[in-house]
């Protein structure tokens, strides 16, 4: 297995130039590396180092001579060879030997000579009458190229390292309590990583009719699919800022390679598989209590697959007459409502009537109240009452004592109002309901155009009449005065439709309408927040044109932009790579604990 450092005939075996099976190939002799001779620099392996210093990195560790390809075969009972000369260690374990006559320098920088070679043809190439030639922009492209290269290769010699330092261990028994006691060596998986494909060669402990166990794996922490999960996170951040086309694009410039369309989808399913369980264990400091609690829901719809519509819309969907145009009176029926809640806290901002609405008082207004840490959650999965559980739970995380006054802000859907009192009395919790002002607005607005003509400047400042009553707690009021004025103009049902509406929700949500108090204690009236996060997190990610989304691929990036959303991504994809290791090694193993090697 170990090759020397140079062949007596000078040349190079297409063995040695190529490597076997994705592993480093054997040594290049120093005559072979274009690395420019420096008097004083020390030879490290069999290159020449450039300049006098020892390089530290090339030092940290000894390598194995050869990169040829390692069949399968048994190391029985932890004696034996399997990877070229090697002694019997302390401990039982089986160590490389380190063939005596090898400096110290270039035993500890063996293997890594593909990388020196490498790096040596890069920096005779930028020494040399082409790159003298050469714009600063076409050195770039030049240099990131050569640059993923190396890093490639010495992510591959590195992993030759570890299959070559890597021993056995004496006891490693399955989740079932199987005893795997056969030990095989050489076994090989390859890996897609963000610089290129590597290849991962690691002992195989084995035992009939069950699945082999790698402990490398578990070391390395390696995924189940082919693509690394530095791969997997840059496909979920690209896929969560725009297409999937685009995502393909950004993937390319950066690691050289393309990565398939389903591929990639599959890659962001899997990233999005840990986001409730994080946040479920994720802790929150305690705010101060003088400031408000503000939780805030709403929904908007995506454009689904047809099997991925609830039952109702695929009933419409089935329906129609025609296949390319509706009939009169039917809809498309194509979206599938995502549901949104966002939590976060508010100081106080006592207000008045006058500084919501533009008076014609010139005088200083006091500010809005402005939203900090915003936490949002979204789901085209779950239905809203989940949802709204779940932003529930994140208001708890900050406000376990109930201390703090807790408001909630909606835009009058009654199945939101519903699960909002649902929860809150489940949690023995005081909240605040409060209707957005600015669908009041909306709906006076609507009534107005049924009184004047279109363009009138005095629907605005009967508009603003209204809006300020409404903002100094008569809703009631209101309510009765725009359907009394349809009644007196003699409006027929179908003119009047919109004061009526207006009438009719000013009414009903009388409740919810407790503007004079919500204004003294400095709290929001608005949905400006969770409006926002529809806006951003759905419609500029879902919207595209022609775009028609599976249940699964949704709702995965639909919780990856939340979290993104939220400021969590460097926590979570920690905490995604420590759940991936303990559903994909640790729980293989006999009380869910990874052997070490001895």
């Amino acid at each position: 297995m170990g090759r020397g450092c140079s062949r007596s005939d000078g040349g190079v075996s297409a063995e040695d130039a190529a490597g076997v099976r994705g592993h480093s190939s054997a040594p290049l002799r120093e005559a072979e590396l274009p690395l420019r001779q420096r008097r004083g620099a020390p030879p490290v392996g069999c290159a020449q180092l450039l300049g006098s210093e020892p390089d530290q990195v090339r030092h940290a560790a000894g390598r194995r001579g050869g990169g040829g390809a390692s069949g399968d075969r048994t190391v029985p009972g932890g004696q034996g060879s399997t990877r070229g000369a090697r002694r019997r260690g302390s401990g039982g374990a089986d160590r490389a030997t380190i063939a005596p006559g090898l400096s110290s320098a270039a035993s500890q920088s063996r293997g890594f000579e593909r990388s020196e070679a490498i790096f040596g043809g890069l920096v005779g190439f930028l020494h040399g009458d082409q790159a003298q030639s050469l714009s600063h922009g076409e050195l770039e492209v030049r240099l990131v190229a050569e640059a993923r290269d190396l890093t490639r290769q010495l992510l591959q010699d590195h992993l030759d390292l570890r299959a070559e330092r890597e021993v056995r261990t004496s006891s490693v028994t399955d989740a079932e309590g199987v005893a795997h006691n056969a030990v095989e060596a050489g076994h090989h998986r390859q890996l897609v990583t963000v610089f290129g494909e590597v290849t991962v060669t690691r002992f195989a402990y084995r035992a009939k009719g069950a699945e082999n166990l790698h402990l490398a794996d578990a070391a390395l922490n390696l995924p189940i699919e082919l693509h690394s999960h530095g791969l997997r996170e840059l496909a979920a951040i690209e896929a969560t800022r725009g297409s999937y086309e685009e995502a393909q694009r950004a993937i390319e410039r950066q690691c050289g390679a393309p990565v398939a369309k389903r591929q990639l989808e599959e890659l962001v399913r899997r990233a999005a598989c840990d986001v409730i369980s994080f946040y479920e264990s994720t802790q929150r400091e305690s705010a101060d209590v003088s400031e408000v609690l503000v939780i805030s829901a709403d929904g908007k719809g995506i454009v689904m697959r047809p099997e991925a519509l609830r039952k109702a819309a695929r009933k419409v969907v089935t329906s129609h007459k025609l296949k390319t145009r509706l009939s009169k009176g039917e809809r498309r029926g194509r979206k599938r409502m995502a549901e949104l809640a966002v939590v976060y806290d508010v100081a106080p901002v006592p207000r008045t009537a006058s500084d919501i609405l533009d008076s014609g008082n010139d005088g200083p207004k006091a500010p809005a109240p402005q939203a900090k840490a915003k936490w949002l959650t979204a789901s085209v999965v779950e239905d809203p009452r989940s949802v709204i559980r779940a932003a529930f739970d994140e208001a708890e995380r900050r406000d376990p004592d109930h201390l703090r006054h807790w408001v909630a802000l909606v835009d009058g859907a009654v199945h939101q109002l519903e699960a909002i009192k649902a929860e809150a009395k489940g949690r023995g919790v005081k909240i605040r309901v409060i209707c957005d002002f600015v669908h009041v607005i909306e709906y006076i607005w609507g009534a107005a155009w049924r009184f004047f003509d279109e363009g009138d400047v005095a629907a605005e400042a009967w508009v603003a009449e209204k809006a300020v009553a409404v903002l100094e707690g008569k809703a009631g009021i209101v309510a009765g005065a725009i359907a009394r004025k349809a009644t007196m103009l003699g409006l027929d049902r179908k003119s009047r439709q919109k004061a009526d509406e207006c009438a009719s929700y000013l009414k009903h949500k009388q409740p919810y309408l407790d503007y004079p108090t919500a204004l003294a204690a400095g709290w929001p009236i608005a949905t400006g927040v969770i409006e926002g996060a529809c806006r951003y997190v759905v419609r500029d990610r879902f919207d595209i044109t022609g775009a028609r989304w599976s249940l699964e691929g949704a709702e995965a990036l639909l919780k990856l932009r939340a979290v993104r959303t939220n400021g969590d991504w460097p926590n979570y994809w920690r905490h995604h790579l420590g759940e991936e290791r303990k559903r994909i090694h640790e729980s293989r193993y006999a009380d869910g604990v990874v052997p070490r090697a001895a």
